[in-house]
């Protein structure tokens, strides 16, 4: 098993879904980056430990992840949805969960 592969398996088992008053405080700290739907939190979480910076822009330029704003924290003030959400110091990655539609 790789380093990466052993880092891949830490965050996944760090993974967790939380409420949004669980994150208001590491909002106002600025600390949460927005990951967008469609995009593996994991990938994103592994894209930041491993420092890859270069990569990181691209990231952030075409809008996979990206910097929690405030229009963000009112909309989810409002909502009050459910994240998953894995910690890479000092970052809190979140991404929305998705509802599941019967079929």
């Amino acid at each position: 098993m790789s380093e990466r592969d052993i880092l891949h398996a830490k965050l996944t088992l760090e993974t967790a879904q939380l409420a949004w008053s669980e994150l208001e405080r590491h909002f106002a700290r600025g600390d949460v980056v927005k990951v967008a739907a469609g995009v593996d939190l994991i990938d994103a979480a592994l894209l930041i430990a491993e420092n890859n910076a270069a990569e990181a822009q691209a990231w952030l330029a075409d809008g996979r992840i990206a910097r929690a704003e405030m229009s963000d924290a009112e909309d989810w003030h409002a909502r009050q949805p459910q994240f998953w959400a894995v910690v890479v110091a000092p970052w809190v990655l979140v991404q929305e969960v998705q509802a599941k539609l019967d079929a």
